[in-house]
């Protein structure tokens, strides 16, 4: 069997800086692992809706989680910026599986690394539909070279 390697910064083609809250911090001191789902979350959406036009008000179209993982190495801890790092593993049709690292400040190594599935659907029916031109178009930028 072979050992995963961490990912690095120079993966990721996207970078948001997210700052703990008081609040993420658990009894133990440290980041809750739940609101590592939450940097997920949000370093998906605030990319597509600044780069693939994403209306998450009255949008027709909206993506909707089917899977979602994450490998903890190391933790966070308020106050402290995370800095989630965002690349694209597989662009389909109507489906995006993201990958994400979370990296402390100046960190090469990720802290965390997780990936992210959406499923695009029609949102009145909640039926899958391919994903829309302008958010494709997005996506595709994320995809490694």
């Amino acid at each position: 069997m072979t050992e995963k390697t961490t990912a690095t910064r120079a993966d990721y083609r996207h970078f948001l800086a997210i700052p703990t809250r008081w609040m993420d911090n658990d009894i133990y001191g440290h980041v809750n692992n739940v609101v590592y789902y939450s940097y997920f979350d949000t370093v998906i959406n605030e990319y597509l809706i600044r780069e693939g036009g994403l209306d998450i008000q009255d949008g027709a179209v909206v993506g909707v989680c089917a899977e979602s993982h994450c490998e903890f190495r190391d933790s966070f801890t308020f106050p402290e910026t995370v800095e989630a790092g965002l690349r694209v593993g597989h662009l389909g049709r109507r489906s995006v599986r993201y990958e994400i690292g979370l990296f402390k400040q100046g960190a090469e190594a990720a802290a965390a690394e997780g990936h992210f599935v959406h499923v695009f659907v029609e949102r009145a029916a909640m039926t899958p539909v391919a994903i829309p031109e302008a958010i494709h178009a997005a996506l595709g930028r994320l995809v490694p070279a």
